[in-house]
């Protein structure tokens, strides 16, 4: 039974939120429904599962119809040799009889084929829902990173402002005040590159998900994740979509190679034909002979003898060509190790480095509060104040960062392990796509007038959103305190329909 990740929060178990307020499942099925990239994918697999009807109907018979009018301009001798005008038309039925395997093996390659296009699909969404949460959490970083440096604006002209009133009374010396003014314009420099983060950081979101973000709620906390790489890796090569699809692509160039070897056996085709002609009253004689018709059943045997080693090329570029997917597979399974490894290790770290940095805010208060009362009765200077109010600036922005990590690494890892495609996110909004019903649709159809016309754009364009801005609703230094999260969890979802 396969380990998923399964985003079913429950409407029920939680708390109301405020209107504008957005969550990460949200986000998800908007991107899952609009992104262009998905219904791109979407679409070069219809196009994949067309490959199938193309290579079964080198199988199946073949009826033409050929037609021609002749019109003499310029005669000699009489009617009856050399009528003024002819026309035929003769239909011909071609049956293939033998083709040495090359169908068989054409119509596997093309299944294999889809097998592999499905599970790029798969891919693109895992793909797709990592970037979501990506741009989700750093919408939310770079929101309360903004929040914590407008705080620290806010503290700083203040301290500037005391320390002015200070030295007119002859408290402090011009070196203090200067100190305070230098600590603020650094303060706003800070503050102005954390906005330009938010507001690309936003701008990013509006091309990942197609509308800008609202107010972003918490994520929920991720499932129960490996307790070491080793099980990672296992479970990734096991079910990394990447991998499956570079293994199915390995797979059709057998098959590939075996058409380009039927190439050197005889091919026998049934033919039916027939033909009627008419000289259209042109031909001597009255009425007598003026038309006929004729028909015949035959067999036709193509066998190559000499093609100038143009079949010995195909071939080896066959050979060659399955070659270069067996190292693809190589490649892919190499990538796939370093993605589950590193993802694990960037996880893992961000976890270490949320404990210490919940440590070091907690400190670097205390400690804040501290010189505060040492700087009233003479023992530390402003730079005292003024260094250990920046030392918790930078200690918030690491926890802040960390958790963003530890988020953002913790659902690459389930991707990489193939746990995080649409199948196992538990999206509202209607029925997931599925490729199976346009290749169950389109697998045995033999009419060659049908098509599915003119195609329309999937893809919401953003043309129409507004350009972002880094105003903050939130209230400021909103991770000082830790609370209790009230989002239900994350299930396995190992019990689901499609698990069993």
């Amino acid at each position: 039974m396969r380990h998923v990740l399964s985003l079913l929060l429950l409407g029920a178990a939680m708390p109301a939120a405020p209107a504008a307020a957005d969550t990460l499942r949200e986000a998800l099925l908007r991107a899952y429904q609009s992104n262009p990239t998905i219904t791109g994918q979407r679409a070069a697999q219809r196009a994949t599962d067309e490959n199938v009807p193309i290579a079964r109907s080198a199988g199946l018979p073949s009826l033409d119809a050929t037609g021609g009018f002749n019109q003499n301009l310029l005669t000699s001798g009489n009617s009856f040799t050399n009528p003024a005008r002819s026309l035929s038309v003769g239909p011909q039925l071609v049956v293939p009889l033998y083709r040495a395997g090359a169908v068989r093996n054409s119509v596997a390659a093309a299944e294999t084929r889809v097998e592999a296009g499905r599970a790029t699909l798969r891919s693109t969404e895992a793909s797709l829902f990592t970037n979501v949460v990506a741009v989700y959490m750093d919408v939310i970083r770079d929101e309360a990173i903004v929040a914590l440096n407008q705080q620290n604006v806010h503290v700083l002209d203040v301290n500037l402002r005391a320390s002015r009133d200070r030295f007119q009374v002859g408290d402090l010396t011009r070196t203090d005040v200067a100190q305070s003014e230098a600590r603020l314009s650094l303060a706003r420099s800070q503050l102005e590159s954390a906005n330009a983060q938010l507001i690309s950081s936003r701008e990013n979101y509006i091309r990942i998900v197609g509308t800008e973000p609202g107010e972003l709620q918490d994520p929920p906390p991720l499932p129960h994740l490996p307790t070491d790489p080793g099980a990672a890796v296992t479970k990734a090569l096991a079910d990394n979509p990447a991998l499956a699809a570079a293994a199915k692509q390995r797979d059709a160039t057998r098959y590939d190679v075996g058409v380009a070897r039927a190439a050197r056996s005889p091919q026998v085709n049934g033919v039916v034909s027939g033909t009627y002609s008419t000289y259209l009253g042109t031909l001597g004689g009255g009425s007598v002979g003026q038309s006929g018709t004729a028909g015949g059943l035959g067999l036709q045997l193509n066998l190559p003898i000499f093609q100038g080693g143009r079949i010995g090329a195909q071939v080896r570029q066959a050979e060659a060509l399955r070659s270069q997917a067996i190292e693809a597979v190589t490649d892919t399974e190499r990538g796939v190790i370093a993605q589950t490894r590193s993802a694990y290790a960037v996880w893992r770290s961000s976890q270490e480095v949320i404990a210490s940095s919940e440590q070091a805010v907690n400190a670097n208060k205390l400690s804040l509060e501290g010189v505060r009362a040492e700087n009233s009765v003479g023992t530390r200077t402003i730079l005292d104040i003024l260094n250990a109010e920046q030392e918790l600036l930078n200690s918030q922005v690491t926890l802040v960062t960390a958790r963003h990590d530890e988020y953002v690494a913790g659902f690459a890892l389930l991707a990489a392990m193939g746990e995080a495609e649409a199948r196992d996110l538990g999206l509202d909004g209607g029925p997931l796509y599925d490729p199976l019903s346009n290749y169950d649709r389109v697998r045995h159809n033999i009419n060659d007038r049908g098509d599915d016309h003119e195609p329309a754009p999937v893809a919401t364009r953003t043309v129409d959103s507004p350009a972002q801005n880094a105003t903050v609703a939130k209230t400021a230094d909103p991770l000082l305190d830790t609370p209790v999260d009230s989002n239900p969890k994350l299930t396995t979802g190992a019990t689901a329909t499609d698990r069993k």
